[in-house]
């Protein structure tokens, strides 16, 4: 323990007594499977209406617009995606970064650390607001989107860009939330925005009421409008709870982006998004190919990927949930409780995963027909694809949690080499090399491959890496103990 000065020696017990009480949003203490569990499905529930919020947009789109509008919106997903990946890892970095903080109950290093990243995610968002605008027609090019698609997906994209500010924040402050062990404010977040979507999206694409009809622009519009009231209602509950996070008068200067504090978050960040826009940029290349095949295969992959996106939901929500708890627990030196919080991610993101994919493959039919038109030729492509791949998202989820993990010590690199080689020299030889014979079904080869290659490399590096023995994201007031 570090000297206290002017404090005789009852006061500094009482001081240490203090410092070590229990306290709201503690992920280093009680049994490790509960605690992940229940610090998990708020998080889970979050990832799920975010999902239910996209689809909500998407089936207002496939019904009210038609199907090359909704093969629109699924083309300037790909592009909004990576846009995305270039800040989620700095998110994610600032999650194990106020973790490791709240860990050693370092506060002010709490509000150094989000302070910084706050003020870079502001200035981020202005920049790929500008430059990402010029550039639409570009992304689109690369993309082979279809003619009859191109219009739209760049109406679609010039309301999105323009909101990318306020979608950097959100991710930004629920990233943050977790950091300091609540899950709950996220949960609610996307609670309000589901909500919003519901009852906005038909007002602006139909035109309801005293709003014109504007299309596809309407349900980007509506986005825009959501994220924003779901960010000031997030910062409205940080300084309500008075939760670590809230920088009040003279901290305000601490949005200042500063070095020593960007440092390592860039250190872990920066990989982590490098490893995102890997694979976004491997889902852009794959989609190429999935262009070429139709606007029925394209609405298939789009309707696909709506669904699929609750399959990914628990492992997505078991990775978030591991990364905050290993940030807390390597910050307070818990070491043994390092592995049985591996091995309780790898159990629950298998057990629900492989629940909803049994959902899934009994019902697929049915489940894409709410997104394409009845009849339409697309469904039974869907369903096809939704046999092939599905499974695939069972080993994804072992290598969320154990990338996650290592990477909660600082060990950012390792994992990407792991992506590069999975998802570039993997799921590219699988789908380039078979894609002249067999065409479609090359692709979700491919996806099968480089799935079950990163889940194993994952485990092994867990297992054998030296990603135990230093952390490059020690704190100046205080390092995070070594694993023995």
């Amino acid at each position: 323990m570090s000297e206290t000065p002017f404090l005789d020696e009852p006061e500094l017990v009482a001081a240490e007594a203090i410092r070590q009480k229990p306290r709201r949003g503690d992920l280093t203490q009680g049994p490790v499977a509960k605690t992940l569990l229940l610090f998990a499905l708020p998080t889970l529930g979050a990832n799920i209406l975010q999902s239910l919020n996209v689809s909500t947009s998407a089936i207002y789109v496939g019904k009210f617009l038609g199907e090359n509008a909704f093969a629109a919106a699924g083309i300037a997903t790909m592009v909004m995606q990576l846009i995305f990946s270039t800040v989620f890892g700095l998110a994610v970095a600032a999650t194990i970064m106020i973790g490791q903080a709240m860990g050693r109950r370092d506060m002010e290093e709490v509000r150094r650390t989000i302070g910084a990243t706050t003020g870079t995610f502001i200035l981020a968002g202005l920049g790929f607001a500008m430059m990402g605008h010029l550039a639409i027609p570009t992304f689109l090019r690369l993309l082979a989107t279809p003619p009859a698609a191109f219009e739209y997906a760049r109406t679609f994209l010039e309301v999105v860009f323009f909101g990318l500010p306020i979608l950097f924040l959100n991710l930004l402050t629920q990233s943050a939330l977790r950091g300091v062990g609540d899950a709950v404010t996220p949960f609610w977040s996307n609670v309000l925005n589901l909500g919003l979507s519901i009852v906005v999206n038909p007002v602006l694409i139909l035109g309801l009421g005293p709003f014109p009809a504007m299309g596809l622009a309407g349900a980007a519009l509506s986005g825009v409008c959501a994220n924003l009231i779901c960010l000031i209602f997030m910062v409205f509950r940080i300084y309500q709870r008075n939760l670590p996070i809230a920088l009040r008068g003279s901290e305000l200067h601490l949005l200042r982006p500063d070095w020593q504090h960007l440092r390592p978050v860039l250190t872990i960040g920066l990989p982590m998004g490098l490893s995102m826009i890997i694979m976004t940029m491997s889902a852009v290349v794959m989609m190429g190919l999935i262009n070429r095949e139709g606007v029925e295969t394209i609405a298939a992959f789009n309707a696909t990927n709506q669904i699929l996106n609750y399959i990914q939901m628990p492992a997505f929500a078991i990775g978030g949930a591991v990364s905050a708890m290993a940030a807390q627990n390597i910050g307070a030196g818990r070491w043994d409780r390092i592995n049985h919080l591996a091995a309780a991610g790898v159990t629950f993101a298998t057990v629900l995963t492989g629940f909803l994919l049994l959902i899934l493959l009994t019902t697929s039919e049915h489940l894409l027909g709410v997104f394409l038109p009845s009849g339409s030729p697309a469904i039974a492509i869907g369903n096809h694809i939704n046999w092939l791949i599905g499974w695939t998202f069972i080993p994804m989820g072992i290598s969320m949690v154990m990338t996650t993990i290592v990477r909660a010590n600082g060990a950012a690199i390792p994992p990407l080499l792991i992506l590069i080689f999975s998802v570039i020299i993997v799921r590219m030889a699988v789908g380039f090399a078979l894609y002249p014979t067999f065409r479609a079904d090359a692709i979700w080869w491919a996806f099968m491959a480089s799935s079950t290659c990163s889940a194993l490399m994952a485990i092994a590096y867990y297992r054998y890496g030296s990603w135990r023995k230093g952390s490059p994201l020690a704190s100046r007031r205080g390092e995070p103990a070594p694993a023995e």
